[in-house]
Parts: C-alpha cells; structure tokens; sequence
C-alpha cells in the first residue's frame, strides 16, 4: 500500500488533501527537487507532524514507535556498535536483550535495509523501531559529539561534500598557502559550519574555542553562561584547520599567530542573517578564538519586553521622553545595555525627531536612525564623531560608551545646548554614574545639572516554563536579606527552581531579562552630585526617595515565579546601604 493510502486509511488527511499532496509531488519531480515520498511531503509542508505519519506507517508494518526523549536508551552500546551504520543511516541503538537481540531507532520505516546489514555485520537479530529523525539526531550530537560524522569522514579521508546549511555572504581570500588548502577542505568547511549551526540553533551569544594542551576546548555561552560542548577527541587532529578556516571567513591573516586580530563574518541561514564578530588571540598552547553570534532578524527592540517592572518602565519612559539632558545606563559587558538603549530609540523615533548615533561597533541597524561606527584608527573617536554630530542638528544623541573626559564634557554640552543624550557607562550601581563622571574630570556642578537619569541593570535567566517547579524553601536556604514577609504574603511560602527538559536542553532555564534599578536625579540627589558626594551617600539619598536597588528587583523576579534565587544570587551582591 502507497504510504498516502496509509495515511488516508487511518484517518490523517481526506481524499483532497491527498490528490494535492500528490500534485504537489508530481511538481516537485518535475522541477527537479528532492526524491520524496507522499509521507514525506505531508510532513514537510505542515500537514502532519513526523509522529502522526511514524504511527500510521509503524502500525501498518507492525513496527512501533518510541519517544526517545522518555525511553531509556543503552548507551554503552556505543562501545562495539559501528558508528559509520549511526551517521549514513540516521539510526540510533536503543537496548540490546539476551545479548542476541538489538533494538535499533530509525526515522524511516520504509529504509530496512541496512538493518539486514548490521545484522550481518553484528551477528545479533535486529528489531527496528520508529523514532523521529530530530529526537535521534539529538542522541547523535549528544553522545558522539558535534561534527561526530564529519570527523569520521575526514578520518577514512571520504570528503564527500555534502550541502551546507550555512550560506557564507562575501567572497573568500586565499593565499595559496598549504594551510588555506587544508581548510578548504569540503568536510572541514562542513565541521565549522556545524559549529557554527548548533551554536545558532543553541541559542548562544558567543562561541568560545580555546587551545590547550590537551587539544581543543569549544565551549558555547548561552543565557550568559558557558557551556562546554561535546566533540570527538579526534576532532584536535583538525586544530590547525579548523582556526585557518574561521580565520579566512573572517578575512584575517592566517599566517600570522603572534599578534591579536579582529574580524568578521557574515553568514545567511534559514533566512537570517547572521552577523559574526570573530577575535583571536595568541595563547600558550596555540591561537584562542572568541566569536560573538548577532542574530540581527531575531531581535526586537521593545522596551516593554524588557522585564522591567510597571513603576520602572512608567518611570523610565517619562525620562526619555525629556527634552534635554543625560540618560545614563550602567552595567558590566553583556549586561544588555545596548537593547536598553535600542529600545529606547525604537519606543521614542517618529518622523519628526533627529536621532543619530555613534558607537563602537554598532551592532544592529535601526531604521530610521543615524549611525555612525567609530574608527579610532583614524581619529573618528567617540569625542570626535559627537562634536559632528551637533553640527547636524540632531534632537536625540547616542554616544556608544563615555570612556574619558573629553567624551564626557562633549556629551555634557550637548546635553546643555538642548539635547537628550543617551549613553553608558561601566559602573557597578546607579549612584557610581556621578561619581564616575566626576572622577574623569567634569565638573561636580555640570554632573548634577545635565545628569536626569541613571538605569543600572543586570540580566537573569528565566527559569523554563515547562520544567519549573514549585518547592517549600528551607528559611536556612535563603539569604539573610531575602524579603521573608512579602514571601509569605506574595509567594504563598512556595517558589519556583530549575529542573531541566528537552525544550531548555536539560538546563532547566531558558531566556533572560533584565533586572533593573533606576536612579532619578531628585533635587536631594542633584545636591549631594553638586558636592561631590561619595556613591554610598547618593545611593542611600536615592533609597529614601524610594528607588528600588538590583538586589530588590532580582527578589521581585523571584517572587514571581520568573527566576530563581541562585539566579539573583549570582548577578546581584546584597546591599550595603
């Protein structure tokens, strides 16, 4: 029976959606596309889940199906299964019985052939069940590691190239050299095109490849931690091809492995593009590669999505909408400063306001938006670029990062001539903003006086919707500053911990926002700025005027059920004042 009778008798699709199913495959054939079959097809165009067709075609076989995310699979039979069966065929051994009998997962039940020859080749009766190609896939990845298949075939030296999932925008520069051959190698390109892929697919903002002694650590920073990710031992034959290749994408010197370099790739995939910040440095046991992953097409710049608090966000959108002045945001690296600033842009442009920027790099276009990238190189700084930019007759300024006096006092005209300036700093609170300024050389008056706002923010990972779950937490368990009352109040006793699923990769957290702490210059505040005041004075001036410090918002994250306490715990220091 054709597998769309399959379908059409268990009741899945009706006679119509099978004649278009079958038209839509005669097309395909026609244009030359992939060999696929009506059960294929029904999966790939969203009319039927992979599951539904395993089912039906499993029941019509008398083959059945397992979920691979709840059976419990034998691994240990990787030990004398032949892994070439695992990466040609996309199957996966499940459980070995009576030492006769091997169970093996397979995504196409129409395919058994190779089951005969692993039978031949293992001496053991193989009995085949369903399973979906992603779920087994996943098993691939995570216990043979990443690249498992193209290591092997680079090994038995079968460079078979086979089509990229990665599209590289731009054209390639080689110099011949032996090196640049060894990694334009099609299975080598391919190895650092699923680097690359999971990382994506991951979620990761960063992909970390470290030489050491013992050969190559890759590690992935997803929701800002990182990540060791597993890879065959075998892959550190391939060191030196695999940083050649990422340098030549990236358009560096590959030759030179002494100094520091910075570069850039742009890739395209599934649609996006995807813009990669690549910087390598020269270590003790060879070259160390940092990559930064933007997804410029997944990001939305909404301050609403921020996590911010109503009291904040009420609070925040009045500041950026003042008609001069300085807003101030405050973080270390990776912080989210940058979305903050975005989003504020984002929320405040219309057609009649003046918006430029400079930054360094700049990271996202904004439509609508002026930017400018800073070129220190060849003079064009932070303070250099912003005195042009008032000469453009602007009404909202963004300046990148005020990181010396003449960037500050630049901003602090701007600001006394009409101007709203954005921009950040790299302080540990909200009150360290004044101080900071004042440390770099402006006058304690000026800080006072064009300073409006100050947001000191931090970011926490959610915990995961689907594995979350609720606990009666030991008071010894908690810190001493955690706000027991509204615990009992609010929270009912019970939070929330991570568990860890399939849908957060057994992390147990999933996504972050950010936790915010938002200083207004009040005029108690302007007057304690005015006399050069110490941070800890401003920021307890600030508390009586009822601001809300990191630590709080982290604990309202918590109340809530969004985050954890080992979270705000790990991003936020408990306060002093």
């Amino acid at each position: 029976m054709e597998t769309g009778d399959i379908l059409l008798a268990n009741g899945l699709i009706n006679e119509s959606t099978l004649k278009e199913l079958r038209t839509m495959l005669k097309e395909n054939r026609k244009n030359g596309g992939p060999r696929l079959r009506i059960d294929q097809l029904a999966v790939q165009k969203g009319f039927l889940t992979e599951e539904q067709v395993l089912r039906a075609i499993g029941k019509e076989l008398g083959i059945g199906f397992i979920d691979l995310t709840e059976h419990p699979v034998d691994l240990s039979l990787l030990k004398t299964f032949p892994t070439r069966f695992i990466h040609r065929e996309q199957i996966f051994p499940v459980s070995l019985h009576d030492n006769r009998m091997l169970v093996i997962a397979t995504s196409d039940p129409l395919n058994l052939y190779p089951l005969d020859e692993i039978a031949a080749t293992t001496g053991k009766e193989v009995w085949p069940v369903l399973a979906e190609r992603a779920e087994i896939d996943k098993l691939i990845k995570r216990n043979l590691g990443i690249g498992s298949e193209t290591i092997d075939g680079l090994l038995v030296q079968q460079n078979e190239e086979k089509e990229d999932t990665i599209e590289l925008l731009g054209d390639l520069e080689l110099d011949g050299s032996e090196l640049s051959e060894m990694a334009q190698e099609p299975s080598v390109i391919k190895l650092v095109n699923e680097i690359l892929l999971e990382a994506i697919e991951s979620r990761a903002s960063d992909v970390h490849i470290e030489s050491e002694q013992d050969g190559l650590l890759i590690r992935y920073r997803i929701d800002g931690v990182l990540h060791v990710q597993n890879f065959p031992a075998e892959i550190n034959r391939f060191q030196s091809a695999i940083i050649s290749r990422l340098k030549i994408m990236a358009k560096l010197n590959i030759a030179e492995r002494r100094l520091p370099q910075d570069g850039r790739i742009q890739l395209k995939f599934s649609g996006r593009e995807i813009d990669v910040r690549v910087s390598v440095i020269p270590m003790i046991h060879g070259e160390g590669i940092v990559m930064r992953l933007l997804d410029k097409d997944a990001m939305e710049f909404s301050l609403k999505g921020l996590g911010m608090n109503g009291g904040i966000y009420k609070t925040f959108s009045e500041l950026i909408r003042l008609p001069h002045g300085i807003i101030l945001v405050t973080g270390p690296t990776g912080s989210g400063k940058t979305t903050t600033l975005y989003s504020s842009l984002t929320e405040i442009k219309d057609s009649s306001t003046k918006i430029i920027t400079t930054e360094d790099p700049v990271e996202y276009r904004l439509d609508g938006i002026s930017q400018i990238q800073v070129h220190a190189k060849i003079g064009l700084t932070f303070a250099a670029s912003l005195r042009s930019i008032l000469r453009h007759d602007p009404d909202i300024v963004l300046v990148g990062e005020i990181r010396d006096l003449e960037t500050a006092e630049n901003a602090i005209q701007a600001a006394l001539t009409g101007h709203l300036v954005f921009s950040t700093l790299h302080t540990n609170d909200a009150a360290g903003a004044y101080t900071r300024l004042i440390d770099m050389g402006v006058e304690p008056f000026l800080v006072s006086s064009c300073v409006e706002g100050v947001m000191a923010q931090r970011l926490v990972r959610n915990l995961c919707p689907h594995c979350k779950q609720e606990y009666v937490p030991d008071s010894t368990e908690l810190p001493d500053d955690f706000p027991f009352e509204r615990f009992q109040k609010e929270a009912n006793g019970k939070l929330y911990k991570p568990v860890g699923c399939r849908a957060c990769r057994q992390v147990g957290y999933r996504g972050r926002s950010g936790i915010y702490e938002l200083m207004v210059t009040t005029n108690r505040v302007r007057e304690l700025a005015g006399q050069n005041s110490t941070a800890w004075e401003i920021k307890k001036a600030a508390l009586q005027d009822g601001m809300q410090t990191l630590r709080m918002d982290g604990w309202n994250k918590v109340l809530t059920g969004a985050s954890s306490v080992d979270e705000v715990v790990r991003v936020t220091k408990r306060d002093t004042v």
